[in-house]
Order: structure tokens, then sequence, then C-alpha cells
């Protein structure tokens, strides 16, 4: 049955969030120290910490090339901070 009483106040619902923000990786930089298999590296990070990386799709869509020793910036999970990803290679 519809209420037709005038005096019925609509009921507004609040507005939905349907962009959720993407959760940022942290940005730090680090020097390659070993490579392993399968595209996998151990980063020594200028704060002294290791962490365990792989190249970013973009590198190895180009070919880049990431030996040891290289300088790299790293974007690490905000989940577990002893994993990330390279995302470029300095000169």
């Amino acid at each position: 049955m519809i209420n037709t009483n005038s005096d019925a106040k609509a009921v507004v619902s609040p507005p939905r969030v349907t962009d959720y923000i993407k959760e940022d990786g942290i940005e730090v930089l680090g020097k390659v120290v070993e490579k392993f298999k399968a595209g996998m590296f151990a980063i020594e990070l200028d704060g002294g910490q290791k962490v365990l990386a792989t190249m970013a799709g973009r590198l190895r869509r180009n070919r880049i090339k990431v030996m040891n020793g290289d300088r790299v910036s790293v974007e690490l999970s905000p989940y577990d901070l002893t994993k990330g990803r390279i995302t470029y290679r300095h000169k």
C-alpha cells in the first residue's frame, strides 16, 4: 500500500562511495645486492634494511637490465614491508 499522506518525509540515503582510494606503495631507494632466478632481487635499502623485490612489468617489457650494485627505486607494499617492486634503475 502506498502512503499518500502529505506529512510523510522522504528517506534520503547517504551517497555511496564507489571509488576507493588505492593503497599506494612506499617509494624508497636501494642498491641491488644479489640476483636470484625468476627475476627476484635482494635489495639493501638506504636505511640498511634488506627486502626482496621483483622487476616492474614496464622494466621487463623494455628489457631494462638490472645488475648487482645498481641503484634502484623500489616501491614497497604497505601490507608487507619486506617485499617490493623495482620501478626505476638509476644511471
